[in-house]
Formats: C-alpha cells, sequence, structure tokens
C-alpha cells in the first residue's frame, strides 16, 4: 500500500515539476534555473509542513508517504540542480553557478524551516 501511495504522489509531482519548470523558464533568464530552483524551495516548504504535522500526530505514515515521499520527492530534484550548475560553471558563468549553490540551498533550508514553523 505504501508502495501505491508514493506512486500516486510521484504521478502527480513530476509532472507538476516539468510544466512549472516550463512555464517559469520561458518568462525569465533562460541562463539560470529559475524552474529548478522554484520547485525545490516550494517543494521544501511542502516537506517542512508535512513533517511538522507528522511529529505532531496531525499526519499519519500513508499521509507522508504520498506528499512527503511521493509527491515532493518527485516535485523537487536534486540531479536536475546539479546538472544545471555543472552546465552553468562548464559554460563559464561560474558566478551564476555559485549563485544556485548558494540560493539553491540556502532557500530550502529556510523554506523546510518557514513550513516546519507555521504548521507547528
Amino acid at each position: 500500500m505504501t508502495a501505491m501511495l508514493v506512486a500516486l504522489g510521484a504521478a502527480v509531482g513530476a509532472p507538476l515539476r516539468y510544466a512549472t519548470d516550463r512555464f517559469i523558464q520561458a518568462r525569465f533568464s533562460p541562463v539560470f534555473p529559475w524552474g529548478t530552483l522554484a520547485v525545490n524551495v516550494v517543494g521544501s516548504f511542502i516537506v517542512g509542513v508535512v513533517i511538522a504535522l507528522w511529529t505532531d500526530g496531525r499526519l499519519d505514515d500513508d499521509a507522508v508517504a504520498l506528499v512527503g515521499v511521493g509527491f515532493c520527492g518527485a516535485l523537487t530534484t536534486y540531479s536536475t540542480f546539479s546538472y544545471e550548475t555543472l552546465r552553468l560553471f562548464e559554460g563559464g558563468a561560474r558566478w551564476y553557478a555559485l549563485a544556485n549553490v548558494v540560493i539553491s540551498v540556502v532557500a530550502g533550508v529556510a523554506a523546510a524551516a518557514l513550513g516546519w514553523a507555521i504548521a507547528s
């Protein structure tokens, strides 16, 4: 049952990640990976909320599997973040690559902490 919940969440998260990334990249600078940054920060916020609610006993394990693992696992993307950072670095946009790493990590952790704080 848990695997099915994870798969169901992922079936929603993955296409939403793709659509969101394409939507954002079409409207902002094509050099910086704004779409990937956005989905990673939003996913981090949602995970913060989910884990806070689960820790407080307001969500069960099935909800964590569906939303936290499945949906957020497919919505966020460490591999694309890594690839885009490497592409920026190899393309000579080293300051953009560094900014992508710093902003992604700081904003992701801050978003998770904010989600946790709001839900707690």
